[in-house]
């Protein structure tokens, strides 16, 4: 079906993800995919799609020009914005007319809110950290709200999020103890007038009026409170793992491990050793897998999310930490042996998967994304 169809792809043409999906369409002997740029998008108030085109999303991000018209700030190491940044995507989605769509923009809306999204997967008892913003909680005002709700819910280690954040953006791993200390571990630099600015560098933070100040300053953008899991370890260091769900099923999985609360490649996370995981999972392997098919099954009108999974010490329980819309830049790790992509990467994987996912989308087929 995907080969007798047209493709399109909605991103920023000279990023890395789009010329990987175009790599990959042309290795398996497709046209290649228009490109329709997100800054013409945003420009033009939106792309009128023909009926046989399938459309594909792809991150907006890592573009200035792109990031300075939806955030409405011109230096892109900025964190704040994220508010402003949702509402314009949000609105940039629900511009897109026509075509065969891959993304539901309802879906999109909730995955790009992290309290909505919590409180989708905490209804479908899908297992995820105890959170005293989940769903459409009264907002958090400042850093006395933080400490409110963390004494509340009797939470002594948390994240606190931007709502609307990604690639660890503006999170901070708060740690308290009895006598009132506190440590706050984050990638946020604090710049002249207290301006806010993503670093590659992890800081920590002792003392409360900075902690205070640095909340303070996102709590407009909106924020979200998680219970802090202890996670398992591999070869000592923390570990989780993203795992790719393509049309409701498990197919790659990647090992992130850190010496710091966040496992980002890009604040000095590694790979881990996924065979490693698997031996100390043993039985309870399946178990997670199937976890994160629970998960994107909370999004069915969505091709594929990336799953964030959080494996408690032991490896014998798993925590949903978040499904991301654009989680599928995994550069060379091809799918599970067992699962339906064995030997493919993520994107060839997709385009197999489309026939199977537009199918059960038009209630004309049952089909399962599985093995050709």
């Amino acid at each position: 079906m995907s080969e007798s169809r047209r493709w399109v792809v909605v991103g920023n043409g000279e990023n890395r993800r789009v010329g990987l999906f175009l790599d990959t369409a042309r290795a398996a002997g497709m046209a290649a995919p228009r490109v329709v740029e997100w800054r013409d998008v945003l420009r033009d108030a939106g792309h009128d799609f023909a009926d046989d085109e399938i459309v594909r999303l792809d991150s907006p991000g890592e573009n200035p020009e792109v990031d300075e018209l939806l955030r409405g700030v011109k230096d892109p190491t900025r964190v704040e914005g994220s508010a402003r940044w949702y509402a314009r995507f949000r609105d940039a989605v629900g511009s897109l007319r026509g075509g065969i769509r891959l993304d539901d923009l309802g879906e999109l809306a909730l995955l790009f809110d992290k309290r909505l999204c919590h409180a989708r997967l905490d209804a479908a008892a899908v297992p995820v950290p105890r959170s005293p913003t989940s769903g459409v909680a009264a907002p958090l005002r400042d850093w006395s709200d933080v400490r409110d709700r963390m004494r509340d819910a009797r939470l002594h280690r948390v994240f606190v999020k931007l709502a609307h954040g990604s690639s660890a953006s503006g999170v901070l791993a708060i740690e308290s103890t009895s006598t009132g200390r506190l440590r706050a571990t984050t990638s946020v630099e604090v710049a002249s007038g207290g301006r806010l600015h993503n670093s590659l560098k992890i800081r920590c933070y002792t003392s409360e009026s900075e902690i205070a100040a640095i909340v303070d300053r996102l709590a407009p953008d909106g924020l979200h409170i998680e219970q802090w899991v202890p996670k398992a370890a591999l070869a000592g260091r923390t570990a989780d793992l993203r795992v790719l769900v393509i049309a409701g099923r498990a197919t790659h999985a990647v090992v992130r491990t850190s010496r710091a609360p966040m496992t980002n490649l890009h604040l000095g996370g590694a790979r881990g050793d996924l065979a490693a995981v698997r031996a100390a999972a043993g039985k309870h392997w399946d178990e997670a897998l199937t976890i994160c098919e629970r998960a994107a099954a909370c999004f069915p009108g969505t091709l594929c999310v990336g799953v964030d999974l959080l494996p408690s010490i032991g490896w014998r329980r798993f925590t949903v930490g978040e499904v991301n819309a654009f989680g599928d830049l995994l550069p060379r790790l091809t799918g599970l042996p067992e699962g339906p992509a064995a030997g493919l990467d993520t994107y060839t994987a997709q385009l197999r998967a489309a026939p199977y996912f537009l199918a059960r989308q038009r209630d004309s087929s049952k089909e399962k994304y599985a093995p050709a």
